[in-house]
This record gives C-alpha cells, sequence and structure tokens, in this order.
C-alpha cells in the first residue's frame, strides 16, 4: 500500500524575525537555585516555631522545607523533652501523634509515621490552654439535690477513641455510655441480679494489659450491691461491645460495698471499698477468685490507685491516700506494695513500703529535727478534697473546714488564720460539714516527689516536697494526674493543667465566676446557685484526659475538651 501523497496546497510562510538582535535572558541566582536542601534545611533549624510558620508564605518551595519533618522532631525533643505525647494509663489507640503514611517500599518505624509538626502543635495548645469544646448529655435527668442529698457523680474512663461515661443515679438497670466520635454512641446495660431493687455504679476499671487485638479491651463496672461484670469494649464499632459475665458476692461486708476504686490488669484485679480494705482477685479463665484482703485503720479516702507489671507474674502497686495528723488533721501518704503471682500460688503481697508526707520522728529530738517538724507540719491541711498519684509524683488538694449550711446554723465564729476555716454551733448542731475552700480564696496544690528504691536497695522510700502549685481560684472539686502531667477541677467547672516537671500550670477554662457588673440573668444566678451548693455538700465531679483531650463532668453534662485541633 502506497502512502498518502502530500497535499498541492503551497506551505505556508516561515516566521520573520521582529528583533534585529537576538537577546538571550540569563536569570539571576536566587536563594533557591544556589543552596541545596540540606544547607536550607540546616539554616532553617535556627529558626523558631513562629519564624517556621510565617516563612511557609514565602514561595513553594520554602512551604516545602519549612514542613520538613525531621526539623520539627528536633524543635519538639528540644522544647518537650520527649519523644512522645503525654497520655494517660491505660491508654489504648494508635502511636502518638498523627500518622503519616511511609513511602512504598521503605521499611516504616513508629520514629517515621508521626507527624512531628502536629505533636508540636498539640503540645503547644496543651501549654496555652488552646482548646475546642463539645458538650454531651446522659440524658439522665438531674435530681433536685440537696444538702442531704448531694448531686449525682458521672464516672469517666478515655480508651482510645471511646470516651465511657456511667452516671451514680440509683436504677433498675444502671447503663455505661459508649462514645465515639465516628461510631456515635451505644448503651451497655449493667443490671443486677437482685431483680426490683434500685442500685447504682460506684466504680469503673479499664484494663491496663496490652489487648489481645489491637480494637478489643475489657471494662469492669462496679454496683452498689458488690457485684461487678466483665464488658468486652470493640473500638472499631462500639455498637459490638457486649457484657461476659457478672460476680456476685456470697454476701455484703465492708469488703465488697461500696467499691469506691479499681484498678485492673488482667489478670489480677485490686479493689478498695470505703472503708479502706484493698482486694486481690486473680481472673484468669473468666474465673474470679478471691485471694487476699489487706486493711488500714490509718488510711482514708480520697486515695489514688497505679497498677504496673515488671513481669508476668510480678505487678507494682502504688496507693496514694490521705493520713491524719495529730490533734485534727490531714496530710498524704504512700504505699508501695508488690504482688506475686507464682505458678501453683495465689496472688498475694509478697512486700510492702509506706512512707508519709509528716513523719514524727520517735524519741527525743534535736534542733534540727524539730526545725523539719515544723516545716511538715506547716502544710497539714484542715480537709483533703484530692490526692492523686502517677507513681513518681504525688499532688494532694486541700480543702477546708466551713461552717454548717444556714438552715441547721445557730452560731458561728470564724478565724481566717493560716488559710483554714473553723466553725462553732450551739448544742442543736451534731457535727461539723466538712467541704472545700472558699469560692474566691485561692488553692495550693501540694506537689511531692515520691522515690521508691528498689527493693533490692539499701535507701528508704521518700516523699519529699517539692513545690506548691498557686493559680487556681475557689475549692477543687478533684484531681486527674498521669504521665506528670497534673488536672485540676474546681467546684464551678474551672480547669487547670500543670506541668509537674517544670512547675508550670495554665488556665484553660475558668469555670462559672460572677459577673462584675450588677445586670445578671436567671441562667448565671442558677449555675453560681448551684456552685454554692456543691462546695456547700463537698460534691465531687470527675475529670480524665489522655494526649489529646480532657473529659470533666459536674452531675450528668460532660464537658469534651480536645487539644488537637
Amino acid at each position: 500500500m502506497s502512502k498518502r501523497p502530500l497535499s498541492p496546497a503551497p506551505l505556508p510562510p516561515s516566521k520573520r524575525i521582529h528583533a534585529k538582535h537576538v537577546v538571550l535572558v540569563e536569570h539571576q541566582p536566587s536563594f533557591d537555585s544556589i543552596l541545596s536542601d540540606e544547607i536550607a534545611l540546616f539554616i532553617f533549624s535556627y529558626l523558631s516555631p513562629s519564624d517556621l510558620c510565617a516563612i511557609q508564605r514565602t514561595n513553594r518551595n520554602w512551604g516545602r522545607l519549612s514542613l520538613d519533618n525531621q526539623l520539627w522532631k528536633s524543635l519538639y525533643i528540644t522544647e518537650y523533652g520527649r519523644t512522645r505525647l503525654r497520655g494517660v494509663r491505660g491508654f489504648i489507640g494508635r502511636e502518638d501523634g498523627r500518622e503519616v503514611k511511609p513511602l512504598p517500599g521503605r521499611a516504616s518505624r513508629s520514629e517515621d509515621v508521626k507527624d512531628w509538626k502536629w505533636m508540636y502543635r498539640i503540645s503547644s495548645n496543651w501549654r496555652t490552654g488552646r482548646c475546642s469544646l463539645e458538650h454531651y448529655e446522659l440524658g439522665i435527668p438531674p435530681r433536685l439535690f440537696s444538702h442531704d442529698h448531694p448531686p449525682d457523680q458521672t464516672h469517666l474512663l478515655l480508651a482510645g477513641n471511646l470516651t465511657v461515661m456511667a452516671s451514680s443515679k440509683p436504677s433498675l438497670t444502671p447503663t455505661v455510655v459508649l462514645s465515639s466520635p465516628t461510631h456515635g454512641s451505644h448503651t451497655c446495660p449493667c443490671p443486677s441480679s437482685r431483680s426490683g431493687s434500685m442500685v447504682h455504679i460506684t466504680a469503673l476499671a479499664l484494663d491496663q494489659s496490652p489487648p489481645a487485638s489491637g480494637h478489643n479491651g475489657r471494662l469492669l463496672c462496679f454496683l452498689s450491691t458488690g457485684e461487678f461484670s466483665l464488658f468486652k469494649l470493640d473500638h472499631h464499632s462500639p455498637s459490638a461491645s457486649s457484657r461476659c459475665w457478672t460476680y456476685q458476692p456470697i454476701g455484703r461486708s465492708s469488703r465488697t460495698t461500696p467499691i469506691i476504686q479499681a484498678v485492673y490488669h488482667h489478670p489480677l484485679l485490686v479493689t478498695l471499698s470505703q472503708s479502706f480494705q484493698l482486694s486481690l482477685y486473680d481472673l484468669s479463665s473468666e474465673t474470679v477468685r478471691h485471694t487476699q484482703t489487706l486493711t488500714s485503720f490509718t488510711s482514708h479516702p480520697p486515695s489514688s490507685l497505679v497498677l504496673s507489671s515488671s513481669s508476668p507474674s510480678t505487678y507494682k502497686l502504688v496507693l496514694a491516700y490521705a493520713t491524719p495528723v495529730y490533734p485534727a488533721h490531714w496530710s498524704v501518704g504512700a504505699t508501695e506494695l508488690i504482688i506475686t503471682n507464682t505458678e501453683g500460688s495465689r496472688m498475694i503481697v509478697s512486700s510492702t513500703r509506706t512512707i508519709r508526707a509528716i513523719d514524727v520522728p520517735q524519741g527525743w529530738v534535736d534542733e534540727h529535727k524539730m526545725r523539719a517538724v515544723r516545716e511538715q507540719w506547716s502544710r497539714k491541711v484542715a480537709r483533703v478534697a484530692d490526692t492523686q498519684t502517677d507513681g513518681k509524683w504525688v499532688v494532694l488538694a486541700p480543702g477546708q473546714r466551713l461552717a454548717p449550711p444556714p438552715a441547721s446554723r445557730s452560731g458561728q465564729t470564724s478565724d481566717a488564720s493560716d488559710g483554714e476555716s473553723s466553725s462553732s454551733s450551739s448544742s442543736s448542731t451534731s457535727g461539723t460539714t466538712y467541704t472545700s475552700s472558699s469560692l474566691y480564696t485561692a488553692s495550693g496544690l501540694q506537689l511531692y516527689r515520691l522515690y521508691l528504691p528498689s527493693p533490692t536497695s539499701s535507701s528508704s522510700p521518700k516523699l519529699s516536697f517539692v513545690r506548691t502549685l498557686h493559680g487556681q481560684i475557689g475549692p477543687v472539686s478533684t484531681l486527674a494526674l498521669a504521665d506528670g502531667r497534673c488536672v485540676s477541677l474546681g467546684m464551678n467547672g474551672s480547669i487547670w493543667v500543670w506541668d509537674l516537671e517544670a512547675g508550670t500550670g495554665t488556665q484553660v477554662s475558668p469555670g462559672v465566676v460572677e459577673p462584675a457588673d450588677e445586670d445578671t440573668n436567671d441562667e448565671v444566678d442558677e449555675a453560681l446557685e448551684a456552685v454554692k451548693l456543691r462546695a456547700a455538700t463537698g460534691a465531687r465531679g470527675s475529670v480524665v484526659f489522655d494526649d489529646r483531650r480532657i473529659v470533666s463532668s459536674h452531675g450528668s453534662e460532660v464537658e469534651i475538651r480536645r487539644f488537637d485541633i
């Protein structure tokens, strides 16, 4: 087959040169063309984080270089001194920091998939108190509370992307609410074997052992009858979570009712009752076996439990609690318990060590010891609002002793010395109501350093006072402490975040405050009255946190503050 012949039409004329001489344009050297990426990154390493964010708008190349992951990793480690975000006990989820997909064909390590700039932003938000606020209602109508009937408490836990909530309001069938930002909410009933009786949830405990699969976990729910139920949590699909079994004690006793705190590291379960009886349970093989009970007559709530495992058969429990000081004051103490589970034997406590913040030396004391005793006694408090520990730090939130409410008070005298309040009433008043400090008085948290040497060491444990954390105004309701970070919740809903290693704090929320002018609406007046009544009854709220959020509650309203914004 022959090729197609060319068209007989004439060719167009060639383009004419309009300039007499051809001009060659030479590009002037610039910063981008002279310096390589390595040299530019070396120069950028001397810039501050705010300057790096500012130069992103210069041009496309600078914007690309200023987002270098290794550059922000160096800034993050230099500023915060660690390679991860501060988390919380029992946290289950992905690696700290927003994940970055590695290039195909390259081996991905945990250090390579972190978005270090995003981690820097989250940590900076924690430091400055910048966060977003979300409200969540449990759907349970709040009860009208008075001095005789304090408000209901909402128990809170964080399990990865799940927020676990349970109200302490009495009900025929108490429920546990699982809330996920991507999968909505799911309600798990936790019924009692005693049908027809009103019961309420007293405590929750999350399994801190590594999960068998990446999206499953265990949760224990304790009822006022002494029963507790085990739930299997599904983080990917909360609606797939279910109750596995319920344990019924032989009888009601001060050991089993009510349980105010519990920690769970499968198969070990440790519970603490209101009468301060510590019980150990073995939950291996899907059965519950009570192994030991310990009692203390010098330890009192509020308390905090931290359970860790150094080996599959050895556990360490650190317990912080309020301890009385003669004649009518309080301080803080800590006890370490080593729990062993050898093959063929029960889970029992093999050794214990106790240390107190105020310790009176035995026998005669010299001037040096007396000076130390006076210093310790200056930190005694009239009431302890809360105590928390993470195994390294111990924080005590002091409360104050106020007079009874006006309805049951016939006479009162106050003395403001030493930041404490005392009251006296007539013979018609049987006792004194203890609450936290006044609504407009600064609250100073006492920070202690807990030193627990190895059991084989000759050194003795120490509980040393470090400093007083000032800043929060008004009474403290409760504390949350983990990984060197402390979050304090005030009676008025104010929230402060403390960096215990640096000794600095910032206000995240001012809470309910009385306006300066006299023009107030009914909503503000109602909120202020609720705060005053909570302070008068000593009602406690709840607060928990992880590496990205703080969840707090007073009553049935839950507030979620996110720092990953």
